[in-house]
């Protein structure tokens, strides 16, 4: 598979801190909404953590390995280890997109893919970028925080072998998304619920900047869309469809 390299997609990386992360989530989260609303978020999602650390919650993040199976790649939840599953609590939990709701929400979408790139932020070990390549995009690109996952979305996009593939210009990038410069050119933007609000709200200011300064269309795709009304706010965007599952966005000339 070829993996290309832009300049527009080089992003400093930084190899996340536990407890700066949680320190910056509990300002944030705080200044938002509140002392004892964080408090509970915290607890809750330390919680959380523990209980998907037991054995039986393991195996059951090996649900989804037929797709694995099937290509040969390593794209399940069970595999990543304890400081990315704790970093993750805090920033966006790792979570691979199941492949017939890929494939409808690519159906939902009435563009010719030649004529767009795909990104997708919060990459994590590459599958979505995987299933894009079913679809003949201009290019398709990855951004990931946590190198653990960046490194084995690295080695997924080097074995992946697929007789339905159109796209062979892939590439992943580790960085944070808030300091990715988005491209010059028309594209589909992919979100798996994979910022916290004030990261997704500075994403979207970033992006609303973007089109102001140079104007193109773009498509945005927000799976599990928890803080939808942060896309709503954008005033560069407007909702043309979805289901409870995932909402769809423009933005173009």
């Amino acid at each position: 598979m070829k993996m290309m390299q832009h300049p527009e997609t080089t992003i400093p990386v930084r190899r996340p801190d536990l407890l700066a992360t949680m320190h910056r989530r509990w300002k944030e989260d705080r200044a938002g909404h509140g002392l004892w609303p964080t408090a509970r978020f915290f607890c809750g999602r330390i919680g959380e953590f523990l209980w998907e650390s037991l054995p039986t919650q393991r195996r059951r993040r090996y649900g989804d390995a037929e797709y694995d199976w099937d290509h040969r790649v390593n794209t399940t939840s069970a595999t990543v280890g304890w400081r990315e599953r704790l970093l993750g609590q805090f920033h966006s939990s790792y979570q691979p997109t199941e492949p017939a709701l890929f494939t409808e929400m690519m159906a939902s979408l009435k563009i010719d893919f030649q004529e767009f790139t795909f990104i997708d932020l919060g990459s994590g070990k590459g599958r979505v970028l995987l299933m894009a390549a079913d679809y003949p995009f201009r290019r398709i690109l990855g951004v990931e925080l946590f190198p653990a996952l960046h490194r084995v979305a690295q080695q997924n996009l080097n074995a992946y072998r697929s007789e339905s593939q159109q796209c062979f210009a892939l590439e992943a990038v580790c960085g944070d998304a808030r300091e990715f410069i988005f491209p010059e050119e028309p594209f589909l933007l992919y979100l798996f619920n994979s910022l916290p609000e004030a990261a997704l709200m500075e994403v979207m200011a970033r992006l609303d900047d973007s089109l102001r300064q140079c104007p193109r269309m773009v498509y945005l795709l927000y799976h599990n869309p928890l803080l939808e009304y942060v896309l709503t706010n954008c005033p560069a965007f407007n909702k043309i469809g979805g289901t409870h599952q995932y909402s769809l966005f423009r933005a173009g000339v």
